[in-house]
């Protein structure tokens, strides 16, 4: 089936010279061929990009000095010249019809989507791992769903370029928990076309994954939150479900640091629990 649509795959990098071409390899191999491929080396010590170079001819490789996987995304983007984007982390694979199924998905449907993901596989030193039902994935409106944690994957995107115009980039100030950070600013004004099958595989147990370096990955997501209420550009309803979702998230840190005996955690969270409280009260 011939498909109209341009399409631009973001590849940010860091030191992944182990998995970097099986990534590459499975965009070459879709179904539906892409544009352009452009890689965002993220400042990678081994041979990373080396290898790139050495297999490949046709594919664009920028370098990004500042160190974060937001800069990175956000350099691709800022360059990409398709009217889709589709990321997809060196590390992880892509099925070789997962770009053809989601533009069919987009194609048939009624209601045309600015972003469009997809179902995964787990896969962890080689085994399959099951995820958890909080993992779950929808399609609509899943604003809701998306307060406690990050429920959709970066890899399974597909997204039109135009939607950062209206909602911004990747937050260059958060270490870790961006997609989450930007997903609900989407979801908050737009529902999203999910399709429930495996089309990516996504590789876990590296040392330097970030979800390992960061502890206490909620205190990135209250920030995400404290965004939201202060942008004030969310209905009445969000307004409360984000509110609610905050204090759930500040109580978990404030109940981890007592046990801890973080004194400086305990101190920094009380106040910020108070400061909202105090806020929705003159509301």
């Amino acid at each position: 089936m011939k498909f109209e649509h341009n399409i631009s795959v973001i590849i940010p990098t860091f030191n992944r010279a182990t998995t970097i071409l099986r990534a590459i390899d499975s965009v070459i191999s879709q179904t539906k061929k892409v544009n352009e491929i452009i890689i965002v080396d993220n400042n990678s010590t081994d041979n990373t990009i080396k290898k790139v170079v050495n297999h490949y001819s046709d594919i664009i490789i920028l370098k990004e000095k500042k160190r974060g996987v937001s800069f990175a995304r956000n350099t691709g983007i800022k360059n990409a010249k398709s009217e889709w984007i589709a990321f997809l982390d060196s590390d992880d694979v892509w099925y070789q019809d997962k770009i053809e199924k989601q533009l069919l998905s987009y194609n048939s449907s009624k209601k045309k989507y600015n972003l469009i993901h997809t179902n995964e596989i787990w896969k962890l030193n080689g085994r399959n791992i099951n995820q958890k039902l909080k993992h779950m994935k929808f399609g609509g409106n899943i604003f809701e769903k998306c307060l406690p944690l990050c429920v959709i994957s970066p890899s399974s995107v597909l997204i039109k370029k135009e939607i950062f115009k209206k909602y911004g980039l990747f937050d260059e100030n958060l270490p870790v928990c961006e997609d989450y950070d930007l997903w609900l600013r989407i979801t908050s004004k737009e529902e999203v076309l999910f399709i429930n099958e495996p089309l990516v595989i996504k590789y876990g147990g590296h040392l330097d994954q970030l979800s390992k370096q960061y502890k206490i990955m909620d205190r990135f997501r209250v920030i995400a939150l404290e965004k939201l209420l202060i942008d004030k550009r969310i209905s009445d309803k969000q307004l409360s479900l984000t509110y609610n979702m905050l204090k759930e998230k500040i109580k978990i840190i404030l109940n981890g640091a007592v046990k801890r005996g973080n004194l400086k955690l305990i101190n920094f969270y009380s106040k910020k629990l108070n400061y909202w409280r105090g806020f929705f009260e003159k509301i």
